[in-house]
Order: structure tokens, then C-alpha cells, then sequence
């Protein structure tokens, strides 16, 4: 019943798998600081300022703050560095890129009415939360383990008739690779009846030299809708009405090689070329409420509520196996594996986590202001769904992943037209276990010009981290440790209406 289930997803052009992880919810529950020059030079800390076209991010009060209309277009510059170690070897890799991050327009009105409420404001912005251009490579001499464990592991309970009978399309995902492994003649039958169950590795024991590039590609972005209103001059309100988007695409090609079978006359495997990718697409919602207060006219308060993002993803992926076994003396025509096309996954569902900040400002006349966010946010709160589909990905969620909060400070100070900037970030990991992922730590600073009605800004920010997580999801999980840099100039040009 069940292959006659799958056949006939197939046929429809879907197949249901689920290979979705930890790392996979935290990828579109986590933001990049982006947004304005302005905003990135002073660490995104606008919750309790405003006046910004990013600062409706934080806080969607920020928007009924500005004395009169703006439209802007923003230009940035990225540059991720990344060094990766693995087994005692150390690569490094550079990736730059351009992008349009964000565009947007805020309408500010003034309100003659005898109510208190002095001004409405309605904005629309465009921005990328997440830049996902990068490339890893890493290389190393692992003395314990193959990517044959991979295999094992999801071919160990699956019927060998299965992986004889069916192709792969008509698989489930733990069978898709047990039926890759198979093919290739890494994983072997412990016998050849077709309720065998076991599997053994082609591979014999010793050193294995591992190399591995990982390349992604694609951007996390929204667009915003925002209404505030201001009360008096003490009061402002607002909300967002948000709508995501998603397009992401990750190719990677792990290559293992081995001389281990130098002292037998058997076939064994010495070369392993695995290919991945994977293109996930997606869109999803989510709104904000927030209010300013200034209880004087020096000191601003902020507080802020984001909703969870409901997203809706679909993956393909694609994968491909090659491999090569050999006696002491010759080797074998390599064994490879390329199903034909893509396969297109069912839809499935993500909702990230809510995050609550609170601002504190305080602006010397109109001079300076110092500006300080804190945010939260429970990443083990985030679930995959259907849920009775995703339970084993969302209770390792729930057991790996914890709270984590977020600290932005920045400042400002004007000389004339000239304003300067700076900026501090600091994000807690959101791993229980610190050495899965470390805290981000982030540096920034900036100027703009006011020419009038015009205005130009730049910004340069600065962060790093590390994480120490898996290649793979199971059976073979050593992990490269790579220490992330990221390097971005922003350029934002600002017309008064």
C-alpha cells in the first residue's frame, strides 16, 4: 500500500520527504543587520528612535517620527571570509557580492483635528534580511570515519527488494539515500534475500582524505506595510503587515578518496564524488506592533512585538553519486548514480519564532543621541509542520536550540551637515551547546552629508562568528569549524519631498 501511495505522488510530480533539520529553521528564523547606511552604522539600534526607513524593522512607531516625507534606495557591498578547519587543515574562501538591499518611501500627514492625534504616517519598504551568497571549502585527513556511515545509516531497516524494485523518485528520503549508497556499491547487502535489512561498508577502515565545497547562493527578503500615528508629542503607534520572501539555492560536492586497500587483492572503494542541490523557494507573513513614548522631550522609550513568520517552502533537489572500487594493482570503471531531473518536494511549513525588543534613547538636543535595543528571541519555540510529519526535526529543535538575546547600541553626532556614526552588536548563540555556534560579535560606524532636501550616507559594518556544525545530518557528523567574517559598505541616498 505504501509504494503504491508514493507511486502515485510520483506521478503527480511530488514526492514527500522530509530532510529539513535544525540548521534548515534557523537559516530563515535568523536576520543580517541590513537595511539604511544610517541604520547599519549605528548597529540597527533604532527601536526607541525612528526617523529612519529601516527603523520600522524594530519598531513600526519609527515611521510617524520623520518631520516630512522621504523616499530612498540603498546599495550595498558584501564581502563573507570565511576559514574553515578540518582535521588539523585550514582553508580559506572570499565571497563579494553587490545588491540592491533596500528601497522605500514614507508619507508623513499632519492631522488638524482637535484629538490629540497630531500625525499619521504610511510607508512602503522593500528590503533583503539575509544575504545568503557564500562559499566554504574545506580539506582533511579524517582518521575515523567515511561518508559510508551516511549510507548505513538510513540503509540499515530498509528492505533490499525496496532499493531493488523501486527507482528512486518513488522513494522516501531515508530510502533515496539507501538506494545512492546501494547503487554505487558503497553500502553492500549483508545477504542477498530481498527481506535483508543489514548493510555493510564497501569501504575498508583506515585514513580517508575528505574535500568538500559548499556554495549558496539566493537572499531572504520583505516587503512592509506600515500605519502609525502620533498622540500629542508623547505618544506614537504603529503597525506592520509584512510579506517574505525566499529563494535560496545550495550546491555542494563533498569528494572522499582512500589507499586503505593497498594490502588486499579484493575490490574495496577508494573513491567517492557525492553531489548535492537543493533550490528552496518560498513566502510567508507575518506583522508588528510597537509604540514610542517620551515621558520628557529628551528620552524616548520603545516597545516592540514581531510575530512569528509563517513561511511556505518549496524544495528540488537534485543529487548524484560516483564511485570507484579498486584492487591493488587497477582500478574499476566508476559506479555512478545520476537520477534523471529534479524532484519536487511537497509544500511545507515553518513558523519562526515571535521576538520581543525594548528601546531606550536619549537625544541631546539636536546635536547627538545615544540609542539602546534589547531584544529576544526563542529559536526553540520554531516548528516545522505538518507537525505529526516534522516531530523528530522539531524535538531536536526544541532540545538544541534556546533562547537567545540581542544587544544593538549606537550612537550619532552632528557637525554641521556632517553627521558621524557608530555601532556595537552583540547576539547571543542560539544553541544550548556554545561550541555548536558561537555569539555573534558586530562593529560599525559611518557618516552622511545633508545637502538639503538630499541626503547621502555610508556605512561600514563588521561581524564575526563561528560554528562548529555537521556536513551531514546523520551517520557521518564530523564537523569543520569555520570562523565567519562578514564585511559590508552600504551607500543610501535619501530624497526629501
Amino acid at each position: 500500500m505504501k509504494k503504491i501511495i508514493i507511486t502515485s505522488l510520483a506521478l503527480l510530480g511530488f514526492v514527500q520527504i522530509y530532510s529539513q533539520t535544525v540548521n534548515d529553521a534557523l537559516n530563515y528564523s535568523q536576520d543580517n543587520i541590513t537595511g539604511t547606511a544610517r541604520f547599519r552604522s549605528m548597529g540597527g539600534a533604532f527601536g526607541a528612535l525612528g526617523g529612519d526607513l529601516s527603523s520600522m524593522n524594530v519598531n513600526p512607531a519609527g515611521s510617524v517620527i520623520f518631520a516630512n516625507s522621504q523616499v530612498g534606495i540603498t546599495l550595498s557591498n558584501f564581502q563573507v571570509d570565511n576559514k574553515t578547519s578540518y582535521f588539523g587543515n585550514t582553508r580559506t574562501t572570499s565571497t563579494n557580492s553587490f545588491d540592491l538591499n533596500q528601497a522605500g518611501g514614507v508619507f508623513v500627514f499632519d492631522l488638524n483635528t482637535n484629538s490629540g492625534w497630531k500625525k499619521f504616517a504610511f510607508s512602503v519598504n522593500f528590503e533583503d534580511n539575509k544575504n545568503f551568497d557564500n562559499n566554504v571549502s574545506l580539506a582533511g585527513i579524517n582518521t575515523k570515519n567515511s561518508i559510508t556511515n551516511y549510507f548505513l545509516s538510513y540503509a540499515n531497516g530498509v528492505p533490499l527488494s525496496t532499493l531493488n524494485d523501486f527507482s528512486y523518485t518513488n522513494l522516501f528520503y531515508n530510502e533515496q539515500q539507501a538506494y545512492l549508497g546501494y547503487n554505487a556499491f558503497i553500502i553492500d547487502p549483508v545477504n542477498n534475500t530481498p527481506s535483508n535489512s543489514s548493510y555493510t561498508s564497501g569501504v575498508v577502515p583506515g585514513k580517508f582524505n575528505q574535500e568538500s565545497i559548499i556554495n549558496t547562493r539566493g537572499t531572504n527578503g520583505k516587503a512592509t506595510f506600515n500605519f502609525a500615528a502620533q498622540y500629542e508629542d508623547t505618544f506614537s503607534i504603529g503597525l506592520n503587515l509584512n510579506s517574505h520572501f525566499s529563494d535560496f539555492r545550495q550546491n555542494s560536492s563533498f569528494l572522499e578518496t582512500n589507499t586503505n586497500n593497498l594490502s588486499t587483492t579484493d575490490n574495496y572503494v577508494n573513491r567517492i564524488r557525492f553531489n548535492n542541490e537543493i533550490y528552496t523557494k518560498g513566502s510567508g507573513f507575518s506583522f508588528q506592533l510597537g509604540a514610542i513614548y517620551k515621558p520628557i522631550q529628551k528620552l524616548r522609550l520603545g516597545l516592540a512585538f514581531e510575530s512569528p513568520i509563517c513561511y511556505q517552502f518549496t524544495d528540488e533537489i537534485s543529487q548524484n553519486i560516483s564511485a570507484t572500487s579498486g584492487t591493488v594493482s587497477s582500478n574499476m570503471p566508476a559506479n555512478t548514480v545520476n537520477p534523471s531531473g529534479s524532484i519536487i518536494l511537497e509544500p511545507y511549513n515553518l513558523r519562526t519564532p515571535l521576538k520581543l525588543t525594548g528601546s531606550v534613547a536619549y537625544v541631546f538636543g539636536k546635536q547627538a543621541l545615544l540609542s539602546l535595543d534589547v531584544s529576544t528571541k526563542d529559536y526553540s519555540s520554531a516548528q516545522f509542520r505538518p507537525e505529526n510529519d516534522f516531530r523528530p526535526t522539531n524535538n531536536q529543535i526544541k532540545q538544541n536550540l534556546n533562547s537567545s538575546t540581542e544587544i544593538r547600541l549606537g550612537g550619532e553626532y552632528k557637525i554641521k551637515r556632517i553627521s558621524l556614526r557608530g555601532g556595537y552588536r552583540w547576539e547571543e548563540s542560539p544553541y544550548k551547546l556554545k561550541s555548536t555556534m558561537g555569539d555573534l560579535t558586530a562593529y560599525s560606524g559611518g557618516l552622511g552629508y545633508n545637502f538639503g532636501s538630499t541626503k547621502l550616507d555610508l556605512a561600514y559594518s563588521r561581524s564575526k562568528r563561528f560554528t562548529n556544525q555537521a556536513l551531514f545530518s546523520q551517520g557521518f557528523t564530523d564537523a569543520p569549524n569555520i570562523s565567519t567574517v562578514n564585511n559590508s559598505v552600504t551607500l543610501t541616498l535619501l530624497f526629501e519631498l
